[in-house]
């Protein structure tokens, strides 16, 4: 299936100057989060992939354009250098599209924008360019293709460290509870849709708050609980912990690297309530 990637975002948690890198080329060890998010999608097989671009695009092409196989493969060195000889490839067999969609554009309409390269394909993968996971996606798919939905969404518990407290009305604090530990969950992305969400999704909208909400309400969209390995990049103490993680050899999302990447995904996939439908993490991705 082809994967759309909405890359275009400014990312100003994460920029540290004018001239910063886009966010989802910030890097992870030697090669930026969204060639972690692009490997983790071909490791299931779907290697077209779709780049939403806006603020930074030129480094994403020139990354591409230039791409050094040499830096994430073993390889032998011959003749001086003039025969490099791969051990393994990682990218060989993706076809990436590169589409400006603008600088300051919602998701919903970054998506409407690349419509014309889905080919009229029926079912389409999506995501945020800076969100990690283990999460089984093939058995995600499966599990959404027997529906009538236009659309679903990881539901993941929330990563924020902050404490939730309460007041009574006589302001005395009555509980501190973790917002990790609360029964709640929020949108992780890794979006599979129909192309019935152009049908709820107008021009200039966002495609969660917008289109999701709407077709929540017609009961086709659904989310799906997943309580494995999920990790956003959105500030640099995330990207920080993450190149932690990468340093140690402990990255879950690197199912490539023979990590069975087969969390489970429960029996029960239930629709998607209008309550349940959490604000983005970002507003121009």
């Amino acid at each position: 299936m082809k994967v759309v990637l909405f890359c275009g975002g400014l990312g100003m948690r994460m920029r540290s100057g004018p001239e910063s890198l886009p966010k989802p080329m910030m890097p992870i060890g030697a090669r930026p989060v969204l060639w972690h998010i692009m490997r983790y999608y071909a490791f299931f097989g779907h290697t077209e992939f779709i780049l939403c671009l806006g603020y930074g695009a030129n480094a994403v092409k020139d990354y591409f354009l230039d791409y050094r196989e040499t830096h994430s493969n073993d390889f032998v060195f011959s003749r001086g250098g003039d025969q490099i000889d791969l051990m393994s490839s990682d990218i060989s067999d993706w076809r990436i599209t590169f589409a400006d969609t603008g600088m300051d554009t919602a998701i919903g309409e970054r998506l409407r924008r690349v419509r014309q390269y889905l080919d009229g394909d029926e079912v389409f993968l999506a995501n945020y360019g800076d969100v990690l996971t283990d999460a089984p996606m093939n058995d995600i798919i499966d599990d959404f293709l027997p529906t009538d939905a236009v659309g679903s969404l990881l539901a993941v518990n929330p990563q924020d460290s902050f404490h939730v407290v309460g007041i009574d009305p006589a302001g005395n604090l009555t509980g501190i509870e973790p917002v990790a530990g609360m029964e709640m969950r929020i949108n992780g992305g890794y979006f599979v849709l129909r192309q019935g969400i152009f049908d709820y999704l107008d021009e200039g909208e966002d495609l969660v708050m917008d289109a999701c909400v709407r077709a929540a309400k017609d009961g086709k969209f659904r989310a799906v609980r997943y309580d494995g390995f999920w990790a956003p990049m959105d500030t640099l103490k995330e990207r920080s912990q993450l190149e932690e993680l990468n340093r140690i050899g402990k990255r879950p999302w690197a199912v490539w690297d023979g990590h069975d990447g087969e969390g489970k995904v429960p029996v029960e996939v239930p629709e998607l309530s209008v309550p349940a439908v959490v604000p983005p993490r970002r507003g121009l991705p």
